[in-house]
């Protein structure tokens, strides 16, 4: 029964050492199968890779020819242009058309960068990746290679072991079997001596021992003999168990040493080059690309050279030098007699001279006029062109928040909808501008009106005036007729006097009221209360000036403490009432808004009142 027990458990042991030593086997064959796929893997990912690069390249070098197209195309319209005539002969050319040319260069320059970046994927970038591809495939192989020797030598270090521990099982086995029997043969020795009395036998002198009998002697020797194969099999057993242990120890470390360091080792010859070889390939990538956006950014550099250059003056001289024949001013009209008429000058002559004198007064007065009123348009037209100028150098063409990532685009269009780029903000600008631009040409033809009818009564007044002048002096010999005018003396018209005993305007607000008593300036009340009866409804309310004459009148009215908007009737311009009010809060020694305590640009933004 013992001897059944012992073989099963013996089996158990070696069932528990197979079990093991086939998981070990096992873990070896997924190893393989672990690295196989990885391999697999990258393999694939460089062919992505591979696949990547080859069609971003068709699309580089799709997008240069469709660049290279497009420049083609307008530069072969300029090139029969005047413009590039010109160019070619003194290298002048005009800002605008500068910056043409240059926007034509960048996409020439454009398209040979994206070429330049498709030869690059195509025999850079490619062929290193599939170089990579061919190190992985060729480094599993050796490292698989390498890798079977190594599970070899394991299975023959655990088959070593199996076969040592067998070997150590059997003697034990002989050991255990051969103590049994001892025991045994002991048992049967002290039962021969409680047979014949003599349990004491060895304390006996051996001269006094009596005769043993046979059965006794057999006895003994059979003892004897299983006691030499005892020692002998403990011998073995103790042999094979050194040679077990020992064993097991080598085997533990040879195990313990390819887990922790060979399969890494193992790894690393996998992975020899793999990292560095694809960081030095994508680092050309990025390469580049950074060098394409270099390239870039210095033509973009140009062309804002460029840009800050447009010069509308420059421009203006260039064009006009270079169609000086049609700009240049053509030959004075001479004069052409009629049949034979020698006269050619203007007659002063009796008795035309009294009508010419009279025509000269006229046209005196008349100048004056006109050059007053044609003074006030031309203040006017100024004001309208600065308001234009500031319409249309608003700065509104940054569209960075267009370029920020967001993982939402719900939030990038809510941004974009409130920006200063909205429809609804550039509907109301383009109108703005369109009804400023409407009253400029107004006044801008009421000026050159005026300017051309002034120019043509000059003319005619500076010959009469010399005519008449020469009439008299052939006529009394004097320097300077009696019958002309004197040479009217500019009075400087004295400015009104304040009733107050501060200045009301380009004064101290604060002054003012202590002064006057008033809690609120009269000119403020009263031009607000104007403005609110007939304003409301007016378009270009504190931004289309008013006349300058007027703007004065009302503005003196003011500083005799008299109040020229009192009446309910309509009789002002409601923009000169408007300037009135702007006026005064400009003329101000204290601004209602301290520039310290605004930024620069809301500073600019309320300077109306400052």
């Amino acid at each position: 029964m013992s001897s059944q027990t012992r073989f099963k458990k013996d089996k158990e042991i070696i069932g528990e050492y197979e079990t093991q030593v086939k998981e070990i086997r096992n873990q070896l064959v997924e190893q393989f199968k672990c690295l196989e796929q990885q391999s697999d893997a990258r393999i694939q990912l460089l062919q992505d890779l591979q696949e990547f690069f080859r069609r971003k390249a068709e699309i580089q070098l799709e997008y240069s020819r469709s660049l290279e197209k497009l420049a083609e195309r307008f530069s072969s319209k300029i090139r029969s242009s005047r413009e590039h005539q010109q160019f070619k002969k003194d290298q002048h050319l005009l800002s605008s058309v500068n910056c043409w040319y240059l926007v034509l260069n960048q996409t020439r320059r454009e398209s040979r960068d994206h070429a330049t970046l498709n030869d690059i994927y195509i025999n850079n970038v490619i062929v290193r990746l599939s170089q990579i591809s061919e190190d992985v495939i060729r480094l599993f192989k050796k490292s698989k290679d390498i890798g079977i020797q190594m599970h070899e030598e394991l299975v023959k270090v655990t088959n070593e072991l199996y076969t040592v521990m067998k070997t150590y099982h059997m003697y034990h086995t002989e050991s255990l079997s051969a103590e049994s029997k001892l025991k045994e043969a002991e048992k049967q020795e002290e039962k021969q001596f409680s047979k014949s009395g003599e349990l004491n036998v060895n304390l006996l002198r051996h001269e006094d021992r009596p005769q043993r009998r046979s059965s006794v002697r057999k006895i003994e020797k059979m003892k004897e003999k299983r006691q030499a194969k005892y020692y002998e099999n403990k011998l073995k057993c103790t042999k094979a168990r050194n040679d077990y242990l020992l064993n097991l120890a080598a085997t533990n470390a040879v195990v313990a040493k390819y887990y922790i360091h060979d399969v890494s080792d193992m790894i690393d010859c996998c992975d020899l080059g793999y990292h560095a070889s694809l960081a030095r390939t994508l680092r050309t990538y990025l390469s580049a690309e950074y060098s394409l956006e270099t390239s870039r950014h210095e033509g973009l550099d140009v062309i804002e050279n460029a840009v800050d250059n447009l010069d509308p003056r420059s421009d203006k001289h260039k064009l006009m030098d270079m169609h000086n024949q049609v700009f240049c001013p053509p030959m004075r009209f001479e004069y052409l007699p009629h049949m034979g008429d020698e006269v050619c000058q203007v007659s002063a002559q009796q008795p035309v001279q009294t009508e010419l004198l009279m025509r000269y007064h006229q046209l005196q007065s008349r100048l004056a006029t006109l050059k007053i009123e044609n003074e006030e348009v031309r203040k006017t037209l100024d004001a309208t062109m600065q308001t234009l100028q500031d319409m249309l150098t608003v700065e509104d063409f940054d569209v960075s928040d267009a370029f920020q990532h967001s993982r939402s685009t719900e939030s990038i269009k809510s941004v974009a909808s409130e920006t200063y780029m909205s429809k609804v903000n550039v509907a109301k600008r383009r109108a703005n501008q369109q009804e400023t631009e409407v009253f400029y040409f107004t006044k801008f033809k009421e000026y050159l009106n005026g300017s051309n009818l002034i120019i043509k009564l000059q003319a005619k007044h500076d010959l009469l005036k010399s005519t008449l002048g020469e009439g008299e002096r052939a006529e009394c010999g004097t320097t300077r007729p009696p019958t002309l005018p004197p040479k009217p003396q500019k009075l400087r018209k004295p400015r009104p006097r304040s009733v107050y005993n501060h200045k009301l305007f380009n004064g101290n607000m604060e002054t003012f009221i202590k002064d006057s008593g008033q809690p609120i300036p009269l000119v403020v009340e009263s031009c607000i209360r104007y403005i609110n009866l007939y304003g409301l409804q007016q378009q270009g309310i504190f931004r289309v000036p008013g006349s300058q004459v007027e703007v004065n009148d009302i503005k003196n009215s003011f500083e005799r403490g008299e109040d020229p908007l009192i009446d309910d009737q309509n009789d002002h311009d409601i923009n000169s009432a408007a300037g009135v009010l702007k006026l005064y809060f400009r003329g101000l020694e204290n601004p209602l808004f301290p520039k310290e305590l605004l930024g620069p640009d809301l500073h600019r933004q309320t300077g109306v009142f400052s």
